[in-house]
């Protein structure tokens, strides 16, 4: 870890000289690229004086954000700039009263405040620019929220209702007569170019997209699995390498062919401009639907099942396959009628019906989808014991989730909310693709980093060998660089949440969208609303969850590929989770406009409080800090505290639990282990001790023994060979010579049990071989002479006894 740190240093002090040497850009070229942003936000100002549409705004919030990031590093450079005009005006000093300068000081530092001048209003101006297009950004945002809120809040007949379908037939007439138009206009345009001659742009074009459709993505498929096979290493990299391929062939081949097919319509003059946008419609379409069912069939793998990535079983692979190709089908078709009715023009009662039929669908097919899984589950559970069924608690919840939203969507729907459910509906669906989406990024990221990164690679191998990192160094990188890679695909994944629906500002959109539902009251500069609290809950909440799972990457990935033994991984880790859980209630408390200044305020007057009513539970957490720190006592030592000793299972920062020989648990605060004494037994060796202590006769054989003392450890198995046992004569004492005999066990939990089986074989062995062995005998002598006189009183005076005869 150390030399890790080292090189990550080096990189880092190289990067840092390699940036001060650089040449420092001049203040009229940092002026020029100020004065460019402020044409650029001009341009983005203009273009928002009128009615911005969802597609337009992408670009001109890009160009906007692009020209405060250019006028941002420009006043950081000037304001470093500026900061060494003032050094060396600093240094020429100030001009002492009575005193003339000289001429050559006075013109420098003309220059030098002339020059400080220019690079001040230049510095100024770019962070004006920032300002401004800071607020261009948050007018788009606002204006987008505004535009996605309206939709989704307008009301319409319901299509229950008479009125909706008589809307709909009236408007009939006119959308036939439209459609009648454009088709007949592009019948018209193909028949001119083909009396001109032979489209064969046309035809090269839909050959192309034969191609690309059939055999080149089956053999690119194909391809690539050989590869795989031969070339990759690792199964798990090539079954998350192999599925990633197959999404990617299965959505950029049919795109290809579009884009051909397309092409080579526009290029042979076939079609009018009027069918320019439902061409790109048909290109957009086809992506989408292709990427739904590359997505199905990596994440299925149906004809393939050694090669699955995600644990589906067989059965339920066969039964929701098809429903996948549903999917892709009402993907396609809703978006090529959506850019139909654009190109043609229809009525807003054909677009509102056209709208209740695609959410009617989608609803039909997430309750189908939601229908199927309950039944594996119960035709599973009928098969197995319920008490073998692995099924997550996180599964259900987000069926439920799932049911509540598709009951949510089809009440609005009745209610004449068309808008809001079809947003649910593709909602859900996006999210599913989404989902399956990073769960194979995911996994190849993982299993690629971990195994290049890896101590048996080759690459890992040769980073061992020749920079002289130790295997669980590069192992360490390997679970970092999964851990950032997956990170940095979640962060993806949220920006692109709201993306096709018109909120591509990410999840900061999504949370300043949460605070515009209510405005609540402002109490003492914080703003208190329905909308801030949900918002402070819902990130607490994020904030939770990503401490879990950060929790569980440390626990289970990162720690283990360290040298820290378990107490040193549970000190790690307690210490995260509390960092961990404290950031996620600053985060919350920051999101209600709760400052550090504030929360700092809030922890010294409760500190008052704290020193006088919870100074047990205080002494208890520094005391459980000290021993996570200096580890005194670890998780597996065994100890004693007091009478009672056994093995310590867990360190918190308020108690330790020790687990005693009963199997029960004994809770000690933490201030009884810093204050008072404990014996722990392992802390400098784990090596447990026996001493075994007898005495026999003196005209006892000695050698023999110790001889068979000596056999008796060595015929027991839990006896340590280093140190060897030992045993010592240690007295000669009232005609018995006493033994004390010595062994090491390699635990202390192991000395009691093997205590007792050498105990057994002496006492089998000496027994065989008539050796006496035991106490040294007592004997009760009376000394010759008179006794001296003793007179009791009555209260002292004894019972009568049966004389004692000398032995």
């Amino acid at each position: 870890m150390t030399r890790l740190l080292r090189l990550i240093a080096t990189i880092l002090l190289a990067a840092s000289t390699a940036t001060a040497h650089a040449q420092t850009t001049p203040v009229a070229a940092l002026s020029g690229q100020i004065a460019q942003a402020e044409k650029d936000l001009r341009s983005v100002d203009r273009a928002l004086d009128q009615r911005v549409e969802d597609d337009e705004r992408a670009p001109l919030r890009s160009k906007a954000v692009a020209a405060q990031q250019a006028a941002r590093a420009a006043a950081g450079q000037l304001e470093e700039q500026l900061g060494l005009i003032d050094a060396r005006i600093e240094g020429l000093g100030p001009v002492a009263a009575g005193t003339t300068e000289a001429p050559e000081i006075r013109r420098e530092r003309s220059r030098l405040a002339a020059e400080r001048g220019a690079i001040d209003a230049a510095m100024k101006r770019g962070r004006l620019v920032d300002v401004e297009a800071q607020q261009l950004v948050d007018e788009m945002e606002r204006s987008q929220a505004e535009q996605l809120n309206e939709r989704l809040t307008t009301r319409v007949a319901s299509p229950l209702a008479p009125s909706f379908w008589r809307a709909v037939l009236l408007s009939v007439p006119r959308d036939l007569r439209r459609i009648d138009l454009f088709l007949s206009q592009g019948a018209s345009q193909i028949d001119a170019q083909w009396r001109g001659g032979f489209p064969w742009q046309a035809m090269f074009g839909a050959v192309l997209a034969l191609l690309f459709l059939f055999p080149l993505r089956v053999w690119a498929r194909t391809l690539g699995q050989r590869y795989l096979i031969g070339s990759a290493p690792g199964h798990r990299v090539r079954r998350s390498a192999y599925a990633i391929w197959r999404v990617l062939i299965g959505t950029v081949m049919p795109l290809l062919g579009a884009i051909c097919l397309v092409q080579g319509f526009r290029w042979a003059g076939l079609l009018p401009d009027r069918w320019s946008s439902l061409l790109d419609g048909l290109v957009l379409a086809t992506c989408f639907s292709a990427l739904t069912a590359a997505l199905a069939g990596a994440v299925l793998m149906r004809h393939q099942p050694s090669w699955r990535v995600a644990p589906i079983a067989d059965e339920t692979a066969d039964r929701v396959r098809p429903l996948s190709w549903l999917l892709a089908a009402l993907t396609f078709a809703s978006i090529l009628i959506e850019f139909f009715n654009q190109s043609v023009g229809a009525s807003h009662a054909a677009n509102v019906a056209t709208q209740v039929l695609e959410a009617s669908l989608h609803l039909l097919l997430i309750g189908a989808f939601l229908l199927l899984l309950g039944r594996l589950r119960a035709e599973r559970a009928g098969r197995e014991d319920a008490n073998s069924l692995s099924t997550s608690a996180g599964l259900g919840i987000i069926t439920l989730v799932a049911w509540a939203l598709v009951a949510a969507a089809l009440i609005a729907l009745l209610l004449g909310y068309v808008g809001l459910s079809l947003f649910v509906a593709r909602l859900v669906i996006w999210m599913v693709i989404l989902g399956a989406a990073l769960y194979l990024l995911m996994g190849g990221a993982d299993d690629m980093a971990t195994t290049v990164f890896n101590r048996d690679s080759r690459l890992g191998l040769t980073m061992i060998r020749s920079i002289g990192l130790r295997g669980s160094v590069v192992d360490q990188f390997g679970v970092l660089l999964s851990g950032a890679l997956r990170i940095a695909l979640v962060l993806v994944a949220l920006g692109l949440l709201m993306s096709p629906f018109g909120g591509g500002g990410g999840l900061g959109s999504l949370f300043g969208r949460l605070g515009a539902f209510a405005q609540g009251i402002e109490i003492a500069g914080i703003a208190i609303s329905p909308g801030a609290i949900l918002r402070s809950i819902v990130v607490l909440a994020i904030g939770l969850a990503l401490v879990r799972a950060f929790m569980s990457w440390l626990e289970s990935r990162y720690l283990p590929a360290t040298d820290l033994d378990g107490s040193g991984r549970n000190s790690v880790s307690l210490v995260a989770r509390y960092v961990g859980i404290a950031l996620a209630i600053i985060w919350s408390l920051a999101s209600l406009g709760i400052g550090m200044e504030r929360i700092a305020l809030l922890l010294s007057a409760l500190s008052v409080g704290i020193g006088f009513g919870l100074q047990a539970i205080t002494s208890n957490f520094v005391s459980g800090l000290i021993l996570l720190a200096e580890r005194p006592i670890k998780i597996g030592d065994w100890i004693r505290v007091g009478l009672d000793e056994g093995d310590v299972k867990r360190i918190s920062v308020r108690s330790t639990e020790i687990t005693l020989a009963d199997h029960s648990t004994l809770i000690v605060p933490n201030s009884e282990l810093i204050t008072k004494s404990v014996l722990n037994k392992t802390l400098s060796s784990p090596l447990g001790r026996i001493q075994i202590q007898f005495s026999v006769l003196l005209g006892s054989d000695v050698e023999r023994v110790r001889e068979i003392v000596l056999d008796a450890f060595a015929a027991e198995p839990a006896i340590l060979d280093d140190p060897a046992p030992v045993a010592f004569v240690d007295a000669i004492l009232d005609g018995r010579i006493l033994f004390n005999c010595f062994a090491h066990v390699s635990s202390p939990r192991d000395a009691y049990g093997a205590r007792s089986n050498i105990f057994l074989v002496l006492l089998k062995q000496f027994r065989d071989e008539a050796i006496d062995i035991g106490t040294v005998p007592q004997r009760l002598q009376l000394a010759p002479g008179e006794p001296t006189p003793f007179v009791p009183t009555p209260a002292d005076e004894p019972a009568p006894t049966a004389p004692t005869t000398p032995k």
